[in-house]
């Protein structure tokens, strides 16, 4: 019996290892950023990523390849944290400065301002938070209705009427943002440039017609990704044409 006792607590032992690998490469990783050794901090980083994937670490990583130069994938995964976390100060401000040493500086089209302004709204606060505020909203809506239909007095009808309106449309806009927050982050249609520069074509072939060319860190939106080795994108601008796979990462 004793060797299986010996196996069995060999096998707790790697769990026990195992349960504490994320927070132990966490502490090595934040370890090696500090000590300036941004390569093995992007490798540390990286690891945790596939562990135990938040907008946290991927905004660490960020950080860590910005610093070894490397602004495509620095680019890659800041958007990847804004992805998790739309609301986080500090990932917009390390991507805008990102972007400004791209090569390519893309003007974007002009765009409806109720569209941008949701958008901006949408991105005050974060999925869970939004998801709080709708449904506190929401229960604070019924009593306010049960104090409508309760109550004697015509002024607490008046203001419980008023604020159950009120509440009624604040559930109804946070869940409307929960909602385009939740659809932001599970839809993959975006991308980084991560080879030093790609050329797009007018065709998914190598020799299509030249359209323009696209550096690293550049962002572009996926239109068709049904083939195998090519796909159809466009920028902000509104140019579109076809890239190889190979030359950008999903966000």
């Amino acid at each position: 019996m004793k060797p299986y006792i010996f196996v069995l607590l060999l096998v707790l032992s790697s769990l026990s290892t195992l349960a504490a690998t994320p927070i132990e490469t966490k502490t090595l990783a934040d370890s090696a950023y500090v000590q300036g050794d941004y390569e093995k901090a992007v490798k540390l980083y990286g690891k945790l990523a596939k562990q135990n994937p938040n907008a946290e670490v991927y905004y660490n990583l960020g950080c860590a390849y910005y610093r070894l130069d490397d602004l495509a994938h620095s680019v890659l995964w800041f958007e990847r944290a804004l992805k998790l976390d739309p609301s986080n100060k500090d990932v917009l401000f390390n991507l805008e400065l990102a972007r400004t040493k791209t090569i390519d500086k893309i003007i974007p089209q002009h765009e409806f301002i109720l569209f941008t302004y949701f958008r901006s709204m949408t991105n005050w606060f974060s999925l869970r938070t939004w998801t709080i505020v709708g449904l506190l909203s929401f229960i604070i809506m019924l009593v306010c209705f049960l104090l409508f239909w309760g109550s004697d007095s015509l002024l607490v009808r008046k203001l419980a009427f008023s604020s159950a309106v009120l509440l009624l449309l604040v559930s109804i806009l946070a869940n409307v943002c929960a909602l385009q927050q939740r659809k932001f982050k599970q839809v993959h249609t975006s991308g980084i440039i991560t080879v030093p520069a790609v050329t797009v074509k007018s065709t998914p072939a190598d020799n299509g017609n030249d359209l323009f060319v696209l550096h690293e860190g550049s962002k572009v939106e996926i239109l068709d990704s049904s083939l195998k080795e090519w796909c159809e994108v466009t920028i902000a601008d509104g140019k579109q044409g076809w890239i190889p796979k190979k030359s950008f990462d999903l966000i």
